[in-house]
């Protein structure tokens, strides 16, 4: 299998096509489009990342840049980081959600914001003909527990009251699934005055569920949050950018609607008509929630950078991805799953409703995460043949296919993180989407 290279960096399967040399050929590459001044370097809880941070730290030095290593923490804290510190970039060694013999590089721009498709691609090709034969001397430092000042950030955003939060002192449980986030996320709830249980909250890289904060993933969340009688459990994913929710019974809620009931918290919070961001995989309860309050939703294409380019055009307030991704600009342009803790406990407490009633208020949809093996397909072949047979609905081909009706549509496209295509849907019914559903893949 090739390396996958995206809009989101590069992941693969370690010893494989992910090697030492590898991360160092694309970390030279990302020194020589950046400007100057330090560069971060991090990485989530994988064991093998350890190694990979070590060959980056080589090959900034000889680069001659000065490398700072936070270690293991999460990704928005190293995306908070970089615009924070003024650095000249940021590295970090993850494969997100993918199993454990996965890792990968994301890239951090002086901005705090990912690379760009463009400025990706330009990385690209330098490493492919980048030479190791680098001779100049740099330096490195190591930083310890540097979450600190995020959570410091975090703590005090204008859109979280904190001491309406603290009052309320809340019984939360975390699982961090061994994670980047196993530290910082905990600790920043037990700042917002919670009594924290932690689950899976060492930071060894040991997967002891799903990797992705999905429903199916959350069975030993639910039973904790049940077995601890706590308010809310709070998932993330490995790299600690994306937020799920399980509800005061055990509960879980689809990560979809962790953005949503944020938004709800902001809106009714800061009354801002900003128009809100979503990518075109999102749902449409974002939409509903956006109307109650007058105000709109803008759509992307799929990926964060996307997601955050188009905020900045719009100048939105707040974003996101319904993966459980929550961009909030006052921290920074990046998804944050201690920002998106922090806005849910918030929403939580603006009234006196348990977490599932919080839910059932929201408007009510289904959504259908399917895949395929892309194999040797060609997808546009496909997305004709899908268009043609549904002539009755409204296309948008900004990414992949995307088609819509008034309550419902279906999003077909190529994933940029893994060899499959991806095929999202939602209606109002189980028997809606899964028709829907069902129909493209009869076609592909």
């Amino acid at each position: 299998m090739e390396l996958i290279r995206g809009i989101s960096g590069i992941r693969g399967i370690v010893g494989d096509n992910l090697t030492d040399s590898v991360v160092m050929q694309h970390i030279q590459a990302f020194s020589e489009i950046q400007g100057k001044g330090e560069i971060l370097i991090a990485r989530d809880s994988r064991p093998h990342g350890d190694s990979f941070i070590d060959a980056g730290c080589k090959a900034l030095s000889q680069c001659g840049r000065n490398a700072v290593n936070y270690g293991v923490i999460p990704t928005p804290t190293a995306q908070f980081l970089v615009e924070k510190n003024k650095m000249a970039g940021g590295i970090v060694i993850t494969a997100s959600h993918n199993p454990t013999q996965w890792n990968g590089l994301k890239f951090i721009d002086a901005d705090g914001c990912f690379l760009n498709g463009e400025k990706n691609n330009r990385l690209f090709e330098i490493a492919d003909r980048i030479s190791s034969s680098h001779q100049n001397s740099g330096s490195f430092k190591k930083v310890d527990n540097g979450f600190q000042p995020h959570i410091e950030h975090t703590l005090n955003l204008s859109i979280i009251d904190s001491k309406a939060v603290k009052n309320r002192t809340f019984s939360v449980v975390v699982d961090a699934v061994n994670g980047a986030g196993s530290l910082a996320l905990p600790e920043m709830v037990e700042a917002l005055g919670c009594k924290v249980h932690r689950l899976f909250c060492e930071p060894n890289g040991e997967f002891l569920r799903g990797p992705e904060p999905l429903a199916k993933n959350l069975k030993k969340l639910g039973d904790s949050v049940k077995f601890h009688n706590a308010d809310v459990g709070f998932a993330t994913d490995p790299d600690g950018d994306r937020l799920a929710v399980v509800d005061e019974n055990g509960n879980p809620l689809s990560e979809e609607y962790t953005l949503v009931i944020c938004a709800d918290g902001f809106l009714n919070t800061t009354n801002s008509s900003n128009p809100l961001v979503t990518n075109l995989s999102s749902t449409l309860a974002l939409d509903k929630v956006a109307e109650k309050y007058g105000c709109s939703v803008i759509r992307s294409a799929v990926g964060e950078i996307n997601v955050v380019n188009k905020m900045k055009e719009v100048n939105a307030e707040l974003g996101g991805e319904g993966n459980g991704g929550v961009i909030l600009p006052e921290s920074h342009y990046g998804r944050d799953s201690l920002v998106a803790a922090a806005m849910f406990l918030h929403r939580m407490a603006q009234d006196t409703q348990k977490v599932s009633e919080i839910f059932t208020s929201m408007p009510q949809f289904v959504m259908v995460k399917d895949k395929i093996g892309l194999g040797s397909v060609d997808p546009q072949s496909i997305l004709d043949k899908i268009e043609q047979y549904f002539s009755d609905a409204k296309p948008d081909k900004t990414d992949g296919l995307k088609l819509s009706w008034e309550n419902s549509w279906i999003h077909i496209r190529k994933s940029n993180t893994e060899p499959i295509i991806r095929i999202y849907a939602e209606a109002a019914t189980q028997s809606e989407v899964e028709e829907l559903v069902e129909k493209v893949k009869l076609i592909l």
